[in-house]
């Protein structure tokens, strides 16, 4: 019998839309410290699907089709993913060099993470936390 999820999955796992999916493939792995972990090329030579990993979480990527339109061209993001890092002003340092958009800059909100928030190239929102300390819900304020 086959192990639900796959062996190296979460429960949950994001599928984002580009429409470049190896151009935001590189650039994710170079901006956000991502590793590639599958690309499968369509009939013309490109990647319509990619998969990239950060410890035990993984993303999925693809290109659904000719219609498609990503969130810069949209006019907004349509999503958020949350991801935990271990040194989040390094991840910051990093992800600012290679050119990543900045939404915000790292701060310490009252509900215990240290979190930066960072667009990428095709308009997708990204925010990255490291868990500081633990506050219980009644002490977290918007």
């Amino acid at each position: 019998m086959a192990q639900n999820p796959p062996e190296g999955f979460p429960r949950i796992t994001p599928y984002l839309l580009y429409e470049d999916v190896d151009a935001a493939l590189d650039w994710l792995i170079e901006a956000f410290g991502f590793t590639e972990q599958v690309r499968m090329k369509g009939p013309d030579g490109k990647a319509n699907h990619a998969e990239v990993g950060l410890a035990d979480g993984v993303v999925m990527m693809g290109h659904p089709g000719p219609d498609y339109q990503n969130p810069k061209r949209r006019g907004g993001a349509t999503q958020l993913v949350y991801v935990y890092v271990d040194d989040v002003d390094k991840h910051f340092a990093v992800a600012k060099a290679a050119g990543a958009r900045i939404l915000n800059e790292p701060a310490d909100p009252s509900y215990g993470h240290r979190t930066y928030g960072a667009e990428d190239p095709q308009g997708h929102h990204w925010s990255f936390a490291q868990h500081m300390r633990d506050v219980a819900p009644e002490d977290m304020h918007p």
